[in-house]
């Protein structure tokens, strides 16, 4: 923010098509042609294979439907984290104002920044410069005066450019763009908003609050009626440790027995829970993600008497919550299941319960945490696969998506 009133000061730097860019930046014979990374499920698309309508989480088979002279690489996860490593390492020598929001992609405020490196946009050219000359990647930059904006304005820019809104000219830009811009406009709401003729920002921005509170009830409408004003007062934050953290399996269309669900169920959870622990973290609720044939989702959540960090705890709710939803998935079939942990907090800032454990036998019980630490411990040393639940041996486990580390 300068002296003299807002400015369009909020980067949001937007790698693009980031998996299928790597994948062509490592193998020149891949530049110039469609990409997909990932077979069963779309991963990542390249933008030559999302002009014949390849998209992400779309399914192989469709996928190569659509663009049959697509060529299909398998993800190298490694690889993404190293790349999105170096990206973030050009962000933070940028500003050390930057708030992650994935691997690939972050908001970067460099408001207070323009005797050192000059305005806005010129960080922003700066900035795209050097992640292709030094990471080799195309990224797009979108610069306004809000968050919201600025990745509006990237993802209009994409791919590879450069989009600025001026301050006073935000609605001229923002009203004329389909609903489907504003954060929280998904399918089921898209579909509510247009069935009543409103299909643009602007079209939202002219209705009464209470007339999209009637519509979508009290959160969403006003949450839509503010970003159509843009009206987005969050400013950048810093070392924020995440509120929530997740891990989910795309099955496909072919049906799952209730073993598979449960085995597949205990991969995620082994995923996961390691997580929590290497953040020195613990939650206290957790939910159960499903996406079924016809698209719609359910979610099923528990929330927990005390925060914990104990695999064999959260894989107990998590099996309640699937069984309780087997009678739906039998007769819709599932296409995704996931899981979520929310209320984290800090492993050292818990309250101790009360009654404490008592000796059996001259002997403390079972300390779960120390098991879990236990075999922590083998896989940082030995890999991931060195030690194993029976039920997960000769199953696939499923791609491990690369994360953000926790900020302490």
């Amino acid at each position: 923010m300068s002296s003299d009133g807002p400015s369009a000061h909020i980067l949001h730097a937007d790698l693009d098509s980031f998996f299928a860019s790597v994948e062509q930046r490592d193998d020149p014979a891949l530049r110039g042609r469609p990409v997909i990374v990932g077979g069963g499920v779309v991963l990542a698309a390249s933008y030559e294979a999302k002009a014949y309508g390849v998209r992400s989480a779309m399914g192989g088979r469709q996928a190569r439907e659509l663009c049959p002279q697509a060529i299909v690489v398998p993800p190298r996860m490694e690889a993404y984290s190293t790349a999105s490593r170096a990206v973030f390492a050009i962000f933070r020598d940028t500003t050390p104002l930057v708030e992650p929001i994935s691997i690939d992609e972050a908001f970067l405020d460099v408001g207070g920044l323009l005797r050192v490196s000059g305005t806005p946009v010129e960080i922003a050219t700066t900035l795209r410069r050097r992640v292709h000359h030094e990471v080799g990647l195309a990224i797009t930059v979108g610069v306004a005066a809000t968050k919201f904006l600025a990745k509006v304005a990237s993802a209009v820019g994409k791919p590879d450019g450069l989009l600025v809104v001026p301050v006073g000219t935000e609605l001229d830009f923002l009203h004329p763009l389909p609903i489907e811009r504003l954060w929280g406009v998904g399918r089921v709401t898209s579909a509510a908003l247009r069935s009543r003729g409103i299909q643009t920002v602007g079209d939202v921005a002219d209705l009464e609050m209470s007339a999209l509170v009637s519509i979508l009830g009290p959160a969403s409408g006003r949450h839509l009626y503010a970003l159509s004003h843009n009206h987005d007062p969050r400013p950048i934050r810093v070392g924020q440790r995440r509120r929530s953290i997740g891990a989910q399996r795309a099955l496909g269309s072919r049906r799952r027995s209730d073993e598979e669900l449960d085995a597949i169920l205990v991969g995620l959870v082994e995923r996961i829970a390691p997580r929590l622990r290497s953040g020195a973290r613990r939650c206290r609720t957790v939910v159960l993600r499903l996406r079924f044939d016809d698209f719609t989702r359910a979610t099923r959540s528990h929330t927990l008497p005390a925060p914990s960090d104990s695999t064999d705890a959260l894989l107990s709710v998590l099996r309640g919550l699937l069984d309780g939803a087997l009678p739906k998935i039998r007769t819709d079939g599932l296409t995704l299941l996931g899981i979520s942990l929310s209320g984290l907090g800090d492993a050292d800032s818990e309250q101790l319960e009360l009654p404490f454990p008592t000796l059996t036998h001259g002997r403390a019980p079972i300390d779960a945490g120390r098991l879990d630490g236990t075999l922590d411990a083998i896989r940082d040393r030995y890999g991931a696969t060195a030690i194993s639940r029976a039920v997960l041996l000769g199953r696939d486990p499923g791609i491990a998506m690369p994360v953000l580390p926790d900020e302490r």
